[in-house]
């Protein structure tokens, strides 16, 4: 079999996955009115996909102000909570792991979306560009809008959302998530944190880099005390060149990305964690990570790694096989093909995404893909 290596087992904390195959976080905006509550539908789709050893939900706001798309679910609401408990119930039942993405967007939202319109929060009052959100402008019409002007966080404010942190993981644990990925790439709100272009604070959470580090250090300490650091996961979008074209990849290009994710992973690596998620640049012709920090990051990082975007079974192979990955996230071809760990173990031709049903909507485009029958 061509692709055999991605159908081996291997170690994920507590967890032994039956393939390095993953269901990465994929933003669908299929969650229930009012409330951005999880439903039938959702667990029908995650249950279709269950064939992958190991799943991360879509992005899943911890707090109302946490969300910048319109009908993305949340996770901190007791309707939300059960809504994710058909969701877990339906992948257990088809033997796969399903981890909770646990998602803030920080800057990147507009007042439409916000408690009582107010302004975005992020570290600092730095308005995001070059990126659109996803609002909603009729009941189930959405339409992409410019990110509003962000207030910045004060300090006690920064300390209350790492109690949020805290929380929405006792709530992903009661509605029987297997552990939770905090999402800390892609420009959001820990990502901005992180980043010297979004995070101009003079207290404890900016300056030197040790002091932009410290909000991630707080909420990934804070959610390990609640699943233990053997059932958490980090996500981060290392992104080493920019480019101009129009692609919804929000990562931020740091002065040197080399030394600011790989003290990232250090600190990380000491508390413990399961897995360490990484996305790399995801448009056409992307070159890969630079091998230096592939080399890295397995140096100082002991757990589990993996990589997404943009991939193919034959990179995931070629990373593999080269001892800098572990698992792999398959987003674009999971959308199309529910059935996707088969196909490619029987090297079976692929469905293509319709990109007019990405977001929002029916099971159309969701839970209508067909799986292989020849």
């Amino acid at each position: 079999m061509k692709f055999n290596s991605l159908f081996s087992e291997v170690s994920l904390g507590p967890y032994t996955l039956k393939n390095r195959i993953v269901l990465p976080p994929l933003t669908r905006s299929r969650s229930s009115q009012p409330g951005n509550i999880p439903n039938d539908l959702m667990a029908e789709y995650y249950s279709q996909r269950s064939g992958a050893g190991f799943m991360v939900t879509e992005g899943t706001q911890i707090e109302p102000r946490g969300q910048g798309y319109a009908w993305t679910p949340g996770i901190h609401s007791k309707e939300q909570i059960e809504g994710w408990k058909k969701v877990t119930e339906a992948v257990h039942d088809a033997n796969s792991v399903i981890f909770c993405q646990l998602w803030h967007v920080g800057r990147v939202s507009h007042v439409s979306l916000q408690p009582n319109e107010g302004l975005p929060v992020g570290p600092s009052d730095i308005q995001a560009d070059n990126v659109k959100v996803f609002i909603e402008t009729a009941p189930e019409v959405g339409a992409l809008a410019d990110p509003s002007q962000p207030r910045a966080l004060s300090t006690s404010e920064v300390e209350d959302l790492v109690e949020m942190y805290r929380q929405a993981a006792v709530n992903a644990k009661a509605a029987g998530f297997d552990g939770v990925e905090l999402h800390c790439a892609n420009g959001y709100l820990v990502n901005q944190f992180i980043s010297g272009h979004t995070n101009n604070r003079s207290d404890k959470y900016g300056g030197n880099l040790e002091n932009r580090l410290r909000f991630l250090k707080e909420i990934t300490e804070a959610v390990t005390q609640v699943m233990g650091a053997d059932k958490v996961g980090v996500r981060f979008a290392p992104l080493f060149e920019s480019t101009d074209e129009d692609r919804v990849y929000l990562g931020l290009v740091e002065s040197d990305p080399h030394a600011t994710y790989i003290a990232a992973i250090k600190i990380l690596n000491d508390i413990g964690i399961a897995y360490l998620s990484l996305a790399e640049a995801d448009w056409d012709n992307a070159p890969d990570l630079p091998d230096a920090f592939y080399q890295d990051v397995r140096q100082y990082f002991a757990g589990c790694i993996m990589y997404a975007g943009k991939y193919t079974p034959e990179k995931a192979l070629r990373i593999l096989t080269e001892g800098k990955g572990d698992i792999f996230g398959f987003g674009r071809p999971f959308i199309a093909n529910p059935d996707l760990p088969e196909r490619i173990k029987n090297d079976w031709s692929l469905n293509s995404v319709d990109p007019t049903s990405m977001y929002g909507g029916t099971g159309k485009g969701y839970t209508d893909y067909p799986q292989h029958t020849g």
